[in-house]
C-alpha cells in the first residue's frame, strides 16, 4: 500500500485546510466516515463539517476549567449550532491529564499518564492530541469499537496533524495503533 505523508513547514493553525483536506482524501480511499477532531471553540470543526459531506464527526473540546475555573472554551451557542448538524460534541476530562495532572500541579511530581502524553508529544503535540482524543470519543461511546478512524489534532489552536488509528478504550491504551500519519509539522515545537 502506498500513501503520502504531508509535512507542514511548521506547527499550527496555519495548516487547519490543509490537514483537513489530507485527511478527508485519506478518509475517502479507505472508505472511513468516522472522524474525530479536537476543536475547543469549534471553528476547526466547522471547517471539517463545511468539506466533509456524509461524514460522521466527533467533536472534542477542553474540559471545563482547563483555562479557568468554572469556564468552558466552546460556548454553548456553539456546541448547539454544531449538534444540530450532526456533530457529537465531547467535553471531558482529558485521558492524559486527570488526576495525574492534579498530583503535577500540586506535588511536583511526573505520574504516569503525563508520561505516555509526554512520549506521544517527541512525534508532536498534534500526535498527542489525536490519540487522545481517540481514546475520549471511544470511552464516551461517540464511535465504534474496533473500526478505523481519522483522528485531528493540533498544537494551540487549528489543525497540523491527521492519523488513521484503531482507537482502544483507555484502560487497554497499549493495543491503540496508530496506522497511518497523514500528515504532521516537521518541526515539533
Amino acid at each position: 500500500m502506498n500513501a503520502n505523508i504531508y509535512y507542514w513547514d511548521k506547527a499550527g493553525k496555519e495548516n487547519t485546510e490543509r490537514t483537513i483536506d489530507a485527511a478527508l482524501k485519506r478518509g475517502k480511499e479507505l472508505n472511513i466516515e468516522h472522524f474525530v477532531v479536537a476543536s475547543c471553540t469549534g471553528a476547526t470543526t466547522k471547517t471539517l463539517l463545511e468539506k466533509g459531506k456524509g461524514i460522521s464527526i466527533v467533536s472534542v473540546s477542553h474540559q471545563v476549567g482547563f483555562r479557568e475555573p468554572g469556564t468552558r472554551e466552546m460556548s454553548v451557542e456553539i456546541e448547539e449550532e454544531l449538534t444540530q448538524k450532526g456533530v457529537k460534541v465531547y467535553t471531558g476530562t482529558h485521558f492524559f491529564g486527570g488526576v495525574g495532572r492534579a498530583i503535577r500541579m500540586k506535588f511536583g511530581s511526573l505520574e504516569v499518564d503525563e508520561l505516555a502524553a509526554n512520549t506521544l508529544r517527541i512525534l508532536g503535540q498534534g500526535l498527542k492530541v489525536a490519540v487522545e482524543i481517540a481514546v475520549m470519543a471511544l470511552d464516551a461511546g461517540l464511535i465504534p469499537y474496533d473500526r478505523e478512524i481519522i483522528a485531528i489534532g493540533g498544537t494551540g489552536r487549528g489543525a497540523d496533524t491527521a492519523i488513521v488509528c484503531l482507537p482502544r478504550h483507555g484502560k487497554d491504551f497499549f493495543s491503540f495503533e496508530v496506522r497511518e500519519i497523514i500528515c504532521k509539522p516537521r518541526a515539533v515545537k
